[in-house]
């Protein structure tokens, strides 16, 4: 849930910062690290998309910090929501899982940059500075890899069989290989069980797998990489 400072004037000359991670722990280290500078200050944390949306409006914070991966939602469809209802609030992502993955699709959705977590503490407020003024921020890395990646596009080369998967698709098949089951599923994304099943339909086509049994071992082998990341 938001939680809801109560703001002086000290405060609201600020950049306000709104966090959203289902981990206390991180939002909390979050919070010490943004709050001790000076001009910014942490005007709320939530743990899941709906209470995300909700603090916005609420808070009307300056900049959205999430993960990819929240309690009953998913970080890159709360990024779409938060750019088609608040078109100027930027939006920093961050997460686990592998960036050579997921942060062309959080660009691609909206948000202004992608933080892997385990160098979040060192260039959280790099980022939300570069951010502030307009800026994108990614690591060297990945900077690289959009330059090989328009010249990639350029001369044609196909795409990989995990790239080919949509936003969506790509959630799920995430969600299985943490073993996740459809049922649960469907209630965590507050869908159908019968669509989930179309979208494990289109991801066994997709990635060429034969049967269920072959996208659940395929689907825990690509989570525990992304563990090691």
């Amino acid at each position: 849930m938001a939680l809801k400072k109560k703001q002086d004037k000290t405060n609201e000359k600020k950049t306000q910062v709104l966090i959203v991670d289902d981990h206390p722990v991180i939002r909390d280290g979050l919070t010490t690290i943004i709050n001790h500078e000076q001009d910014m200050n942490v005007c709320g944390k939530t743990e899941d998309a709906h209470q995300a949306l909700k603090a916005v409006t609420e808070l009307k914070p300056d900049i959205v910090i999430a993960d990819i991966s929240l309690k009953n939602s998913d970080g890159l469809e709360l990024t779409k929501n938060i750019k088609a209802r608040y078109p100027r609030l930027p939006v920093v992502i961050f997460s686990v899982h592998d960036e050579f993955i997921y942060a062309e699709r959080a660009l691609l959705a909206g948000a202004k940059a992608y933080l892997m977590k385990d160098s979040l503490s060192e260039n959280i407020v790099k980022a939300i500075r570069a951010v502030l003024k307009g800026e994108i921020f990614v690591s060297d890395v990945i900077s690289k890899k959009f330059i090989h990646k328009i010249a990639r596009d350029k001369a044609g080369t196909a795409k990989t069989a995990i790239e080919n998967l949509s936003d969506r698709e790509l959630e799920i098949f995430r969600l299985i290989g943490e073993g996740y089951k459809a049922s649960q599923i469907a209630k965590q994304l507050c869908l159908s069980i019968k669509t989930i099943e179309t979208y494990r339909t289109r991801i066994k086509e997709k990635l060429g797998i034969p049967n269920a049994s072959e996208l659940l071992k395929y689907s825990i082998r690509w989570a525990k990489s992304q563990d090691k990341e």
